[in-house]
């Protein structure tokens, strides 16, 4: 049995049916994953125009359960393609999702466009580095990296980004050091996704280094590697309640308001590439950096200890990183309703340039993306700096922990409990 945000799933062997539905792109897609044990047949249906995907998804759906013999009391879970991709495509798929989750009772998976893509490229390449690029329109892209992990799963390298289709190959030179070095050392590159297309009106091919393969430059997510995705996260718990349920958006806006344009701003804005910095997965070859890092700006740190039991626990654990050393970092536990971030770091000699803001909107993505309500997390009163940073990005007080944390010559101080609310955004 495996339990998810309030809803149980009986997962031990018997015949198992998750329903996926992929919107995100003029695309649209319908899968039904069923099986048993290890073993597991996708069937999938296909729309093409945007116009019929809010009244040809649900009879596709259907026809699907008849033509398998299965009823819709038979299905197991319902997951959808988060996004990022067309508003209007990912909110249909979202809906259609919670509807039947509601109805049915059962719970809602979420799974994110570039995951994917990279899932289906994954098994033509195992060993290679996804970089996965989808059209966001405007002469942008959705950029993210993946990789396959020692236990055979889709883990992300990097998480998905907005940019300019112009940026994309600085932001790569960038970051892929990193990226390379922690790992798959030099194994190849290989490029995936609709949004090299786009990359392309901007780049010659001479420009692309000649050891990147070129595998499927027109490939959609589909609603197969949605659900076989889902399966995974069903295995492991990952799955959250209708009504938290939501799309994943990276373009927070869409063109300028009249305004803007007569001040001389332009039509639409432009994705900035962030500071030659990767943020990546904290690993145990991290932690010596890490420790002495929350030792040097906390008075009463974390010890190695707590840092090995929240990477054994799952936690999700990010480091910034660049030639400059290790910049910060963040830890956050993603329940099934918030998400609460347990601990944030940042080097002195760092502070005041963007790094803590750059990991903070990093657990916002990851909140959003798992489908919790908001942010909390704990700080001292004493922290006015902190209490300024955080109620600069729309964390409000809700209540008060007595004497939570330690403090000097063995007392104790308050701790003020702050959360960030997505729904008031």
């Amino acid at each position: 049995m495996f339990r998810g945000s309030g809803l149980e799933v009986h997962y031990n062997g018997l015949m198992t049916s998750i329903l996926a539905f992929e919107t995100s792109t003029s695309t649209g897609t319908v899968a039904l994953l069923t099986g048993q044990g290890e073993t597991f047949a996708v069937t999938q249906r296909t729309i093409e125009g945007t116009a019929g995907h809010a009244c040809g998804i649900l009879p596709l759906a259907t026809a699907i359960l008849t033509e398998l013999n299965l009823t819709q009391k038979e299905v197991t879970a319902v997951a959808f393609g988060q996004g990022p991709g067309a508003f209007t495509g990912v909110r249909v798929a979202c809906g259609v999702a919670q509807g039947i989750a509601l109805a049915l009772d059962i719970p809602v998976i979420q799974v994110g466009a570039l995951p994917a893509v990279a899932a289906l490229a994954l098994a033509r390449h195992p060993e290679a580095m996804l970089y996965v690029s989808l059209d966001a329109r405007m002469d942008e892209v959705y950029f993210g990296v993946y990789a396959r992990s020692p236990l055979g799963q889709l883990v992300a390298i990097q998480p998905p980004v907005l940019l300019a289709a112009a940026d994309v190959l600085l932001f790569i030179s960038q970051r892929q050091p990193f990226w390379q070095t922690r790992f798959h050392g030099e194994h190849g590159v290989t490029l995936v996704g609709e949004g090299w297309s786009v990359v392309q009106r901007h780049v010659t091919c001479a420009e692309l280094p000649k050891a990147w393969f070129l595998d499927d430059l027109q490939a959609r997510p589909e609603a197969r590697a949605v659900a076989t995705l889902a399966l995974q996260a069903l295995k492991a718990g990952v799955t959250v309640l209708p009504e938290h349920a939501a799309p994943l958006y990276l373009r927070d806006k869409v063109a300028f308001t009249s305004l803007e344009r007569a001040r001389g701003d332009g039509g639409n804005p432009r994705a900035k590439v962030p500071g030659a910095a990767a943020l990546l997965p904290m690993l145990n070859t991290d932690l010596r950096e890490v420790v002495a890092l929350e030792a040097a700006v906390q008075s009463f740190p974390w010890t190695l200890k707590n840092f090995e039991d929240a990477l054994a626990a799952g936690y999700e654990a990010w480091v910034l990183r660049s030639k400059e050393g290790l910049l910060g970092f963040s830890i956050s536990m993603l329940a099934p309703d918030v998400t609460h971030l347990l601990v944030i770091a940042v080097a002195r000699d760092v502070q005041r340039r963007g790094v803590g803001r750059q990991l903070l909107e990093h657990v916002t993505h990851l909140a959003r993306a798992a489908g919790t309500e908001g942010i909390v997390l704990e700080v001292r009163p004493s922290n006015q700096t902190a209490l300024a940073f955080y109620r600069a990005d729309s964390f409000e007080q809700i209540g008060v922990r007595r004497d939570y944390y330690p403090s000097a010559k063995g007392q104790r101080e308050d701790a003020l409990i702050l959360k960030k609310s997505f729904d008031s955004l």
